[in-house]
């Protein structure tokens, strides 16, 4: 049996939970700016339709009174913490999604925790007593209906289901509600007459493979209640990224674009520094400002690998400007982030055998700086020292891409 455990429009409750007179007030959580995103929202503001990642501007016509608020990333991943320790002491196989959701296998527990359901109420009401906010949780036996009925008890409930009335469950269920259908694939899956989860599950296995492809059979063993993916709790993070969506478009060789791509260096390198461990390959990611219809614009991106990992700011802010004149399209820029890749724990980083004494000094010197730096931001702030033209709004960091 497994949970999936999500907390109630996160980041607003926390600002509530914080600012009690913000209760029962349509509360967003986003950026106010013309390009701004909502990140979230409460349920009072949910009425008026406003929802996560809609723009901002559109929220404002949608809820005039709404309380926007610009959002505290620290203390949201400070909850976080404590919310993953409760998570922690139901089972040790945990596998977080983000910072307010997780998947946790209770099978097996019931020696311990009893069954399931009622593991998953003493869950709810210790994640109430440790924060004062609420979750909502489902358990399945798949991972797949355990998501589907957490986002079903919204808010503030639980729903359960046996294996016995798993494929009953699942078959009146809109087909956009397996994972793997997006917009493009709903509509031919629409135009084959397929719009629910059981009109797939109906469809012969071959006819799918023909039509779809190697997904057509992914989805036909999902749509028949067949989700062989375990939870996995020593999941690694596989990239590190920022990105930020700028006021105004900027030309590719302003000084905005380029205090931005320094910002994104510093605090990527700083959380590469905190988690010990280096990157091999950097990936400059940009959005042209260039329409292409229905609210999607060109993305762009260039990458970089090196021969040795690194955990450092300058080296990777100056690859990620090298890649920028490496691109050719001379529009302005809508978003700028930089990604970065093949990471190994730094401790396994080793010096090359024909290295020169300076560059090793060098690098040395380089790494004492960077923890001096360290220590001056963890006890000061990250804005206490940065480096000169260092400035930009970062996306906020999560635990894993949904």
């Amino acid at each position: 049996m497994i949970a999936h455990a999500d907390m109630d429009a996160f980041f607003a409750a926390v600002e509530i939970l914080d600012n009690p007179a913000l209760r029962g007030l349509p509360v967003i959580v986003g950026g106010r700016s013309a390009r701004g995103v909502v990140t979230s929202a409460s349920y009072e503001a949910r009425k008026f339709g406003v929802r996560s990642a809609m723009p901002t501007a559109q929220a404002q016509k949608l809820c005039p009174d709404g309380v926007f608020v610009p959002g505290r990333m620290n203390r949201y991943v400070e909850i976080s913490r404590v919310v993953q320790r409760v998570f922690e002491s139901f089972s040790p196989v945990v596998e977080p999604l983000s910072l307010d959701e997780a998947f946790i296998d209770l099978t097996g527990t019931e020696r311990l925790l009893g069954p399931a359901l009622g593991a998953a109420r003493d869950l709810k009401r210790r994640v109430l007593e440790e924060t004062g906010l609420v979750v909502s949780v489902g358990v399945a036996p798949t991972k797949m209906a355990a998501k589907i009925l957490s986002d079903m008890s919204k808010p503030d409930g639980l729903l359960a289901i046996g294996p016995e009335y798993l494929t009953e469950f699942l078959r009146p269920l809109p087909v956009e509600r397996l994972w793997g259908v997006g917009r493009v694939t709903l509509a031919r899956l629409n135009e084959h007459g397929i719009r629910t989860v059981g009109d797939l599950a109906s469809r012969d296995a071959a006819e799918l493979k023909s039509l779809f492809s190697s997904m057509g059979l992914h989805l036909h063993e999902l749509a028949s209640g067949h989700d062989a993916r375990h939870v996995i709790a020593d999941w690694q993070r596989k990239s590190y990224g920022e990105e930020n969506t700028f006021a105004h478009d900027l030309a590719q060789d302003s000084d905005e674009l380029h205090r931005a791509l320094i910002a994104h260096g510093d605090t990527i390198a700083r959380r590469l520094r905190a988690d010990k461990v280096r990157a091999r390959t950097i990936t400059l990611k940009l959005k042209l400002a260039r329409p292409l219809g229905g609210g999607r614009y060109p993305l762009v991106t260039r990458s970089f690998s090196l021969e040795h990992s690194t955990n450092d700011g300058p080296e990777i802010t100056r690859l990620a400007i090298h890649l920028l004149s490496r691109v050719r399209d001379r529009d302005k820029i809508r978003l700028a982030g930089v990604q970065v890749h093949h990471l190994e724990r730094a401790d396994d980083s080793q010096l090359g055998l024909f290295d020169s004494a300076p560059t090793v000094n060098d690098d040395r010197k380089r790494d004492r700086l960077n923890r001096a730096l360290d220590v001056v931001n963890k006890k000061f702030g990250e804005e206490a020292v940065t480096r000169g033209l260092a400035r930009a709004e970062r996306a906020a960091p999560s635990r894993r891409i949904k």
